[in-house]
């Protein structure tokens, strides 16, 4: 192994799961939240959480590791990013990143051989020096491109996941599954291996099932490597992993049920080692590896529905299990963020309000279908696998821009910035602890992006900044071009837009045309609660390398953010260069995005058909008092007590009897997990009435945040003259 481990044998003992529970000191119970127990399996051993390090990195750098074998102190680093895509949909999404990053490293480096082959072959040529003297410019410019390689784990329920991805149509690519070797595939198939029958609790409970699992009590060796990486080393000096995207579709059984359980087992083996202050014994071998506190980010993609289609009915079930992931992740962050009534502020109460991630991106299905509009607004027929596929593209283009907004230089090729010419110097990095302090809650996501003017000179070095507007960027038309409804750049072949619609298309394209009709003039598009309400943004500016960004473009872009967005409170940005051919602006949207309609639209429906009292599931009446409940100055809990049943009712996403389904997961956990004290109930998963009042608690919340502005106060202001 690539680490050194101690002399001394340790003790084996009876293989027993280790279940990471922190309990209220008055109780021996179990910790509860809303009626769930946290109960994940976390290996607590440093050394066996070394070695199943090392075993992942074998697997993930098997040309380099026999070199650093002979020197322990020189371990190959794990890269920043992971992605996880879980399900159907997100493993095909995350697949789709790791090939896009294949071939754009492929592509690099071919060029960049051609371009050395080539200049080698000029050196002995008496024109180089002509060229060289008459100031002759090579056509033929090397453009810097995405060289980040994310550790991409694959997990599905399905058995058959490994043969859809070894003949899909991405992994046709020549040599990609061999030679891409950061991509792993998670076989979970001998927990379950018939999916989730789209039923989230269902892909919730088998997720239990596997994460409460003990990790050496898996047939499949490379579980227990995947595992620690994931969970049990997460934020350890071991793994440099400080970034976790878990991309999943919110409308499915599968990535919706076990999206969020792997995000809170991660987030609760994080939080256990924060809170942990025991100190555990070192030795010169493993120095520097043990829980030091690292921070990291983690964030959900989220893949919502189709809300409606033209001409195309879609299935409610879509709607329901969307709903209700929503409602779950509301609840969540309610009690994270901001539920601190209760008087019990110890660790042991931090511990009891986790969320699965520190942030959720929202991306819909529904407005993806813009992209194909024609010119006259008609909207044409598009199947599911085009949406599928302009959906993908989307997310990979955002993924790309957050990723080069935080990475750290060994993402890249170690000969990259000399190769391109770039000062380190010149990027202001967005790196994990930044977007912790600056991402929480739902997210949305504006883009557009322009090819870099014709007139600049990429072969001079230019400074990063100059007073007059760059000639040939219309900073405005950019601006606004990420904000407007999704569509295609004709020029990129980008897909630009807003990932998630504030209001109803037809509304919003009105207010838009007012927006640039007035000069971009925001007094109407900030009255939006998709603006007005948001509380922080986060905006990426990336540039080619050698191109120079004036003051004045700056200006207005920070002119527009704060016109679009009148109530942040922190507004951050990441200047990235030398990325990207082109010049592109991500703006991402926080917590405001929860007050939009659709999002608003799924939760109602899951709560009218899953929680709601006779005739409430089939009127308006819920719906309106959905509404009143958000806007009434006070939250009328009795009356939402009227409306709702205690518990969800799964039976009414399944057209099936869900009696006779829950006793058969449930002796399936009891056959893998078997010890009866660590039995979790399908109806201690179920969500609550109470978890519907923390999600609207949440969303009164953000309905009414506002700032105070700044006033200047003097002690020698000038009294008024009376007299």
């Amino acid at each position: 192994m690539a680490t050194k481990r101690p002399s001394t044998t340790p003790t084996v003992e009876p293989l027993e799961d280790e279940i990471i529970a922190v309990r209220p000191a008055a109780s021996s119970k179990p910790a509860r939240i809303g009626g769930e127990r946290y109960m994940y399996f976390t290996e607590r051993d440093l050394n066996r959480i070394l070695s199943n390090l090392d075993g992942l990195r074998q697997t993930v750098f098997p040309g380099s590791m026999a070199e650093h074998e002979l020197n322990a102190q020189k371990q190959p680093h794990f890269p920043s990013v992971c992605l996880i895509g879980l399900g159907r949909c997100g493993s095909n999404i995350a697949l789709d990143v790791a090939s896009l990053v294949y071939s754009a490293r492929n592509y690099y480096l071919h060029e960049f051989n051609s371009q050395e082959k080539q200049t080698r072959e000029q050196e002995i040529r008496p024109m180089r020096w002509i060229k060289r003297s008459l100031h002759f410019k090579t056509s033929n410019i090397l453009k810097p491109v995405f060289l980040i390689e994310p550790l991409v784990m694959l997990g599905d329920l399905d058995k058959d996941i490994e043969g859809r991805i070894r003949f899909s149509n991405r992994a046709e690519t020549s040599g990609f599954l061999r030679d891409y070797t950061k991509m792993k595939i998670m076989d979970l198939s001998e927990v379950h291996a018939g999916g989730a029958g789209n039923a989230p609790i269902l892909g919730q409970y088998l997720a239990k099932i596997i994460l409460n699992k003990d990790t050496q009590r898996f047939s499949n060796a490379d579980w227990k490597f995947i595992h620690s990486y994931l969970i049990d080393s997460c934020g350890i000096k071991a793994n440099q992993s400080r970034l976790y995207f878990y991309i999943f579709s919110a409308g499915g059984g599968t990535g919706s049920g076990m999206a969020s359980e792997f995000g809170l087992a991660q987030q609760y083996a994080y939080m256990s080692k924060t809170f942990d202050t025991r100190s555990l014994p070192e030795n010169e071998e493993n120095r520097g590896h043990s829980f030091v506190f690292e921070p990291i980010f983690t964030s959900g993609i989220c893949i919502l529905p189709n809300i409606s289609d033209h001409g195309v009915e879609m299935s409610e079930a879509l709607h329901i299990n969307a709903g209700r992931l929503l409602c779950k992740y509301l609840a969540e962050e309610w009690d994270f963020s901001y539920n601190f009534d209760q008087d019990e502020k110890n660790d042991a109460n931090a511990m009891h309000r986790i969320r699965p991630w520190n942030a959720m991106m929202l991306i819909s299905n529904d407005i993806m279908r813009y992209a194909e509009e024609t010119d006259d607004g008609d909207i044409q027929h598009i199947d599911v696998s085009t949406m599928e596929k302009y959906a993908n593209q989307y997310i990979s283009q955002q993924i790309f821009n957050i990723l080069t907004a935080q990475a750290v230089t060994t993402d890249y090729d170690e000969n990259y910035f000399r190769r391109a010419g770039i000062d380190i110097g010149e990027t202001i990095r967005l790196d994990a602890n930044d977007l912790f302090m600056s991402l929480a809650g739902p997210v949305a996501v504006a883009y557009a992006e322009s090819v870099m003017p014709d007139d600049i000179s990429a072969t001079e070095k230019l400074k990063l900044f100059e007073k007059q507007a760059t000639p040939g960027l219309d900073i405005d038309d950019l601006f606004f071009r990420s904000i407007d409804l999704p569509h295609f750049n004709k020029i990129t072949q980008a897909i630009e837009g807003i990932s998630l619609l504030p209001i109803e298309s037809t509304r919003y394209r009105e207010i838009l045309a007012k927006y640039k009709a007035n000069g971009y003039n925001a007094s109407d598009i900030k009255d939006l609660h998709f603006f007005n309400n948001c509380s922080s943004v986060v905006s990426i500016v990336s540039l080619p390398k050698d191109y120079k960004l004036s003051y004045m473009d700056l200006n207005k872009l920070k002119s527009h953010l704060n016109s679009l967005f009148p109530n942040t409170t922190l507004k951050r940005y990441a200047l990235v260069i030398g990325a990207s051919a082109n010049i592109s602006l991500t703006t991402l949207i926080v917590k405001s995005p929860c007050l939009s309609d659709d999002f608003l639209t799924l939760i109602a429906a899951y709560i009218k058909r899953c929680f709601a009292v006779d005739n409430y599931r089939f009127d308006e009446k819920l719906d309106e008092a959905m509404l009143d409940f958000i806007r009434s100055e006070q939250f009328d809990e009795s009356l939402l007590d009227s409306m709702l049943h205690e518990f969800e009712n799964p039976a009414k996403i399944l057209d099936t009897n869900w009696y006779a389904i829950k006793p058969m997961y449930e002796k399936k956990y009891r056959e893998l997990i078997n010890n009866k004290d660590k039995f979790v109930s399908i109806n201690d998963i179920r969500l609550s009435r109470d978890s519907v009042k923390k999600a609207i608690k949440y969303l009164r919340e953000i309905y009414r945040h506002k700032i105070s502005k700044t006033r200047v106060i003097s002690l020698y202001q000038q009294s008024s003259k009376a007299d």
